[in-house]
């Protein structure tokens, strides 16, 4: 199997385990805050679209043989890189979301194609690696990152079935006020 092979089959495993995990969740769900932190599902789907957003930029750079500076200062700032692009994306449309995901992995998957495996590879090829394979940074800054948000998604959408089953479509008790028949 080769590099790009790797590297997409790893991508599909980590969004497929992601999208299945949210599939069932209503719009209100996915804009709910504290699913990670203070992030919505949304707020976590717009971080991983920016991060392989930045890694189709870097590898557009990689290709005109420059560093991808702004994608290693990102890694290498990462809280302070999720906390910029929260701050500049909270709130935003969920259809917008959705479509950014998709469109973003497609252009990912195109470039990868591109490379063969001994650029994607060869640990001593870029300087500004210190010694890592290109793979390695874009598995850091794609599946990796995603993987660690997987969990979180599972655990809220299982959370909010259970809730959603245990009222049934019927409205709580506690929920109603009675009041009194008006005297005659």
């Amino acid at each position: 199997m080769s590099a790009v092979e790797r590297l997409l089959t790893e991508l599909d495993a980590v969004r497929e385990r992601l999208l299945v995990a949210i599939e069932s969740l209503p719009d209100e769900a996915l804009g709910q805050p504290g699913v990670v932190g203070e992030w919505s599902v949304g707020d976590v789907l717009v971080n991983l679209t920016v991060w392989e957003s930045e890694v189709v930029t870097a590898l557009m750079q990689v290709d005109q043989r420059k560093k991808p500076t702004r994608l290693l200062a990102a890694l290498a700032q990462a809280d302070d890189y999720d906390r910029e692009r929260y701050a500049e994306n909270k709130g935003r449309d969920l259809d917008l979301v959705f479509d950014d995901l998709m469109k973003v992995r497609l252009e990912l998957e195109e470039w990868l194609e591109m490379f063969d495996d001994r650029v994607l590879t060869d640990k001593k090829r870029y300087k500004w690696l210190n010694g890592r394979a290109l793979t390695s940074l874009i598995a850091q800054a794609t599946f990796e990152n995603e993987r660690r948000y997987v969990p979180a998604m599972e655990q809220f959408s299982q959370a909010w079935a259970a809730r959603s089953a245990t009222q049934g479509g019927v409205i709580p008790l506690t929920a109603v006020t009675v009041q009194a028949p008006p005297e005659e």
